[in-house]
């Protein structure tokens, strides 16, 4: 494919997140809108752990509202990353990420700012995020509460939680989850870099080629 380009702020060419890491999004965003339309008429029942349907609707679609949110942040500025890839994101947010009570609030807000028809609002994050992204270039900043990255860098994990949520809602919903294989392998991607990191990687690569199962409570995040 050859690359989009548009101008950026400083007038020099700049390539537009118009890249596999974009489609993957943009796949994941559309399976888990799919799979969303089985939970009509099922938000109270359970979704996960202490969430509800409409929790874990809520707090996916977080995965899509935080990249218009900190693209928003950023604006046009420029400057330092201070965060490389994905892998570099989630080793930062790790001790947040034990903060279980504030995670679980955040997804119920989320879950209740959803509406009376969470799907239409689904819906439409579904359409506009993925145009967002697709429009900015690759090397756009993005602010989260734990550094800066470039749009590039910060996707995947958004991908991931995508991925990996829609598998919990297809779940809860009894439905399947089929997620799309670019999205897939961009998760594994991250989730493989992760393992590396932590030194854990050949206990999942025996488990994922049948050789032993995991050891108990294992997780990367």
């Amino acid at each position: 494919m050859t690359p989009v380009r548009a101008l950026n702020t400083g007038g020099c060419d700049a390539e537009l997140m118009d890249a596999p890491a974009a489609h993957a999004f943009d796949s994941a965003a559309r399976r888990f809108l799919e799979v969303s339309a089985s939970a009509t008429g099922h938000y109270d029942a359970p979704g996960l752990g202490e969430w509800s349907v409409r929790d874990l609707l809520g707090h996916t679609s977080r995965s899509l509202s935080t990249v218009e949110t900190y693209l928003d942040v950023a604006g046009t500025d420029s400057g330092p990353v201070d965060l490389a890839d994905a892998v570099a994101y989630y080793v930062v947010i790790a001790g947040a990420l034990t903060d279980t009570e504030a995670v679980v609030q955040r997804g119920r807000a989320a879950g209740a700012a959803l509406g009376q028809d969470p799907m239409a609002a689904l819906s439409a994050l579904v359409v506009r995020v993925p145009e967002r992204v697709r429009a900015a270039p690759a090397t756009a900043l993005v602010r989260t509460p734990f550094g800066t990255m470039t749009l590039e860098g910060y996707l995947p994990t958004r991908t991931l939680e995508l991925t990996v949520h829609t598998c919990d809602l297809a779940a809860a919903l009894g439905v399947s989850a089929d997620v799309p294989r670019g999205a897939v392998a961009d998760a594994f991607a991250v989730i493989g870099g992760l393992a590396a990191m932590q030194g854990t990687a050949s206990a999942a690569l025996l488990a994922l080629t049948g050789r032993r199962p995991l050891p108990a409570g294992y997780s990367v995040l």
